[in-house]
């Protein structure tokens, strides 16, 4: 099994039912949620914020987007949802069904996939998202970034947002509703932590070129393009087309 393929394993394998702490608190829209490290660290998951409105922060991100957007993890939707809103083409992925559900309420468009699946507009969409720290998805950045490379098209955007501080960390963490060591939790999986000094150590290596990061409202975001050259270049025909996209 490749490094690849044992991400998507460990991704789909993911308890993301319809009892797990992470649907549980998007039925109520609030928290406290947190990943749980295998020694106990925790770190809190902003459920309030995943299931309002787009702020002002998101809404500056996704002035940045170029064409047909898909955003990777979308979780409750908001993103999707504002996209919409604006006529903008845009279709969402998440692994968790609550969080689809969440997204198609909201006016958005979503499918109960992940990203190490079939994709439908392989290597034609023009901007990827990939906020909240969805970096982490997988636990193993590098192979995120080139599975990213191959649904972009030749030059299209990657947004991605990522720790406020330099951090490179895989692990393994649980999602949990409780600080305490006996609250409902859901089945470990892997994970990643990235700030940007890493992300763009990994940028390099993946078929992406740098093209701005910035900081705002204590979070912090970089650009990249697909290069036409690179590990995950292949040639692509027409654009992504997001009608159909429910029966991808």
């Amino acid at each position: 099994m490749t490094a690849a393929s044992g991400a998507a394993a460990s991704v789909a394998a993911a308890p993301w039912g319809a009892d797990d702490p992470y649907a549980d608190a998007l039925r109520t829209g609030r928290g406290p949620l947190f990943l749980r490290r295998g020694d106990g660290w925790l770190l809190p998951l902003e459920v309030e914020r995943w299931c309002a409105a787009a702020d002002a922060v998101d809404l500056a991100v996704l002035e940045r987007c170029e064409g047909a957007v898909l955003d990777v993890g979308c979780g409750p939707g908001r993103l999707v949802a504002a996209l919409a809103a604006r006529g903008r083409p845009a279709l969402g992925i998440d692994i968790s069904e609550a969080a689809v559900r969440h997204t198609v309420r909201r006016g958005g468009q979503a499918l109960c996939r992940s990203v190490f699946e079939r994709v439908p507009g392989e290597g034609r969409w023009d901007t990827l998202l990939l906020m909240d720290g969805n970096i982490g998805i997988g636990g193993d950045p590098r192979e995120l970034l080139l599975r990213l490379a191959r649904l972009t098209a030749t030059g299209g955007l990657l947004v991605v947002e990522t720790a406020p501080f330099d951090i490179d960390e895989r692990i393994r963490v649980q999602v949990v509703h409780s600080s305490g060591p006996d609250g409902p939790a859901g089945s470990p999986f892997p994970w990643a932590r990235l700030g940007t000094p890493a992300l763009l150590r990994y940028a390099r290596s993946t078929g992406w070129r740098a093209v701005g990061q910035w900081a705002e409202g204590r979070r912090c975001f970089a650009a990249l393009r697909r290069r036409a050259t690179g590990p995950a270049a292949e040639p692509a025909h027409g654009r992504a087309v997001i009608s159909s996209q429910r029966a991808g």
